[in-house]
């Protein structure tokens, strides 16, 4: 099985329903994206919106951001989420590998990432990409959304 990763470029309808399939597979909360949300999340500046293919049809996606900081380029992995269907395959790590790949090339000092406690095969596959877990508490402010 050939996994290809590819940047979205701009929005698409096949781009709103990968994520409409997939989306609910990572956050019971998050609320659909239509063609306009997927507009504005790949015409962000400090986004690079990944998909990974599996035969030609999207099974996973993966948002890398970059941010200069007073101390240096930064950058995050985010919502990382591979299909039911096709877990267990190496599309998750070719898209890890990927957005790593890029954030070198762009000059990241670091590339970050948080992954819940229960996704332990998640988290063994970061583990064995590199990242190394930090000491660090994490806050949040609910903004009510």
């Amino acid at each position: 099985m050939s996994v290809e990763v590819e940047v979205v470029q701009q929005p698409s309808q096949e781009v709103v329903e990968a994520f409409g399939r997939l989306l609910p597979q990572l956050s019971t909360t998050a609320k659909p994206l239509d063609y306009e949300a997927v507009g504005r999340l790949v015409g962000c500046d400090s986004n690079v919106v990944l998909v990974a293919r599996v035969s030609g049809e999207i099974v996973g996606t993966l948002t890398l951001l970059l941010f200069p900081l007073p101390s240096g380029l930064r950058a995050r992995v985010e919502d990382v989420v591979v299909d039911r269907s096709a877990r267990g395959q190496g599309v998750a790590a070719a898209l890890t590998e990927h957005a790593l790949g890029m954030a070198r090339d762009a000059g990241a000092r670091t590339v970050d990432l948080t992954s819940r406690p229960d996704r332990e095969a998640a988290n063994r596959l970061y583990e064995r990409l590199g990242f190394k877990a930090r000491e660090s508490t994490v806050f949040r402010f609910p903004m009510g959304n």
